[in-house]
Formats: C-alpha cells, sequence, structure tokens
C-alpha cells in the first residue's frame, strides 16, 4: 500500500513538472522564430499582452505561404479554431460579418486551422466554402502554432495591434459586438 502511494505521487509530480515545463517555456525556446525586429525594437516576443506576437508562417488551403508578418501595418485578429469544435462553429458567422465590416480600415481576421485534429483537409475546405468565409485561413497540420501560442481552448483569438503588438486574448467564443469593442479600444 505505501509502495503504491510512494508511486502515485511520483507520477503527480511528473505530471506537474512537464505542466510547468510546456507553460512556462517562451515560444521562441519552444521553436517559433524570433523575430529580428523585436531585438531591435527592444520589444519581447512572447504571447502577452504588450508582447510583439511570435511570427506565425504557414500554409492556406490553396498551398500559398501566409506569414504574420505579411500584415504588418493593420489590426489582426488571429482565431484558432477547428471544423469539429461547436463553439467555434457559431462564431464564424460573426468572423465573417466583423471582417467583412472592417476589411477597410485595416482589420483582418486570420483563421488558424487546428489542422492536425481534424479528419482531412478536404473537410476544412468544403467548410470554409460551405460558410462563404473569405478571411484567410491558414492550416497548422503540426501543432506547431498551437504551442507556440499555448492554445489550450478552442477557440481562442489574439488581437494583434498594427505594430505586431498582442492586445488582447480571448478564450471561448467571442461575437460581433466583442470583436468591435476590443478593435475600437486599441484604434483609439
Amino acid at each position: 500500500m505505501k509502495r503504491n502511494i510512494i508511486v502515485i505521487l511520483v507520477l503527480l509530480g511528473l505530471v506537474a513538472y512537464g505542466g510547468y515545463d510546456y507553460f512556462s517555456e517562451s515560444p521562441s525556446k519552444k521553436g517559433g522564430i524570433l523575430q529580428t525586429e523585436a531585438s531591435d525594437a527592444g520589444v519581447e516576443v512572447g504571447i502577452d499582452k504588450g508582447k510583439l506576437a511570435p511570427e506565425i508562417s504557414l500554409h492556406d488551403l490553396q498551398g500559398n505561404p501566409v506569414r504574420l508578418s505579411d500584415f504588418r501595418g493593420k489590426t489582426v485578429m488571429i482565431n484558432f479554431w477547428a471544423t469539429w469544435c461547436p463553439p467555434c462553429r457559431i462564431e464564424m458567422p460573426h468572423m465573417q460579418k466583423f471582417y467583412d465590416d472592417y476589411k477597410a480600415e485595416n482589420v483582418v481576421i486570420l483563421g488558424v486551422n487546428m489542422t492536425y485534429t481534424e479528419k482531412s483537409k478536404d473537410k476544412i475546405k468544403a467548410y470554409v466554402e460551405g460558410e462563404k468565409l473569405t478571411f484567410p485561413v491558414i492550416l497548422d497540420q503540426v501543432g506547431d502554432v498551437m504551442q507556440d501560442y499555448q492554445i489550450i481552448a478552442y477557440p481562442t483569438t489574439y488581437l494583434v495591434d498594427a505594430q505586431g503588438i498582442v492586445r488582447e486574448k480571448f478564450r471561448g467564443a467571442i461575437n460581433y459586438e466583442i470583436m468591435e469593442d476590443a478593435v475600437t479600444t486599441i484604434k483609439k
């Protein structure tokens, strides 16, 4: 009996250490791209408010490369989602309407699909076409970006300003009004 308790305590310790190690490691140490402009400007790269968002470099549904830095000068809502996620599906019409209403004001929605959790790439393409999503959708096929941004809940949305600085983070589905309030606040 005493031996079983010791084994359980050791296992719990290993699990706790693994969680601590995963969440305490900065995205740049886990394989994220450390941006040279961040060090030049003296801004730390990270996912916390006030830090330069880690670079994202993935491909869209057509195979074209897309980088977060391609949108420098624009406000970007980075939305992590999956087709099988009910709150993500509820959120998508709000995302599309917001994108349509605000793209003329240099606001972009960047949909990062958690492709490695999906049954197939064809399912993602069919969903995007069926919902008539016109904002950029990119595919995180391995989960590296999800790890860099420490995504633990679907959907999660990061709001990044025109200089690439993280201004807000939302876990769970958000609606049009929340998006509008957040973008309006950082544009003041």
